[in-house]
């Protein structure tokens, strides 16, 4: 079975190994050493293999194929059944549109499946072709959940720079610009805790499940890597956070520049009222208008106009209105 096989690789011990044909899988003895086999799941031969050749457990095979998968794990007999998650660094994807691996560890085998490239995997095959990889599938698990949390690593702090030039910004950008851009990294955020908090549940979940091919040492490991991933965690919380305040900073500038905007509106509608009152009065088509037959009465009235205005001015300023 080629199509859906992305590697068949037999670890030495020693931190290499060597890729191995299908013929040879299906030869593969526990004795031979640690064989990790990756799939992409959505291959239908992967899927008639895990179901009716692999010899695992009907609940362990649906996992491996399950579309949708929460970050979890699970020990059954003396295996682990893990479900991970890592950013999306493929080219033109969002790196909150997480990508899922799904692995059944034990002692001398591991089964893994994804449906898109996952960065962490080809990072962790290289250290195994260099000879600096894992030598046992404890130390693998390890290894890949701290390339998956290392990987992570760039994106947050991408995130803390995006929120840097948005504080930066608050003042002087564009509001409509500044409220998308906000609104997209709250976005990323939110997504990125959706998916981080329950891996960190499932690497507790690990460290407390007693299987005996998990030795102390990477108990140990995959401590300093939970707690990495707590600490992009709470670096995420604070991102989030501080989008939010830079939003309310954004929409109290907005509101403080409407107040001042209605503020000069409505002295110009104060000064304005009396004189459009008066003006208004002296202009019915009535007889008995008051200096209708003095030539001069215009220039009076306007005089007098003026000088309401100016009266109205010093009001407001007395009343510290201006």
């Amino acid at each position: 079975m080629e199509a859906g096989l992305i590697h068949a690789y037999l670890l030495d011990g020693r931190g290499g190994g060597g890729d191995l044909s299908w013929g040879e899988v299906l030869s593969w003895q526990p004795q031979q050493g640690l064989l990790w086999l990756h799939f992409d799941y959505s291959e239908a031969a992967v899927q008639h293999w895990l179901r009716e050749e692999s010899g695992l457990e009907p609940l362990v095979v649906e996992a491996l194929l399950t579309e949708e998968t929460r970050p979890r794990t699970t020990a059954i007999g003396d295996g682990l059944l893990l479900a991970l998650r890592g950013v999306n660094l493929n080219p033109e994807s969002s790196p909150e549109d997480m990508v899922s691996i799904r692995l059944w560890v034990e002692e001398n085998r591991i089964v893994s499946t994804r449906r898109r490239r996952l960065l962490s995997v080809s990072d962790l095959r290289e250290r195994l072709q260099a000879g600096r990889g894992p030598d046992s599938a404890a130390a693998l698990v390890v290894a890949l959940t701290d390339l998956l949390v290392w990987r992570m690593s760039d994106t947050v702090e991408a995130l803390e720079d995006k929120a840097d030039e948005l504080e930066g910004r608050v003042l002087s950008a564009s509001s409509a610009a500044m409220r998308s851009e906000l609104a997209q990294l709250r976005k990323q955020t939110i997504t990125l805790r959706r998916y981080l908090s329950p891996e960190r549940e499932a690497l507790a979940r690990m460290l407390v499940e007693k299987v005996t091919w998990f030795d102390d040492q990477s108990r140990i490991q995959l401590r300093e890597v939970s707690d990495r991933l707590l600490r992009h965690i709470e670096d995420i919380d604070a991102v989030r956070e501080r989008a939010a305040v830079t939003q309310e900073e954004l929409l109290s500038r907005n509101s403080e520049q409407l107040n001042n905007r209605m503020y000069v509106l409505s002295v110009v509608a104060a000064i304005f009222l009396p004189l459009g009152f008066l003006t208004g009065l002296l202009g019915v088509n009535v007889g008995g208008i008051p200096g209708a037959e003095y030539p001069s009465a215009f220039l009076i009235f306007s005089g007098l106009l003026v000088l309401a205005v100016i009266l109205q001015i010093v009001v407001f300023r007395w009343k510290k209105w201006l």
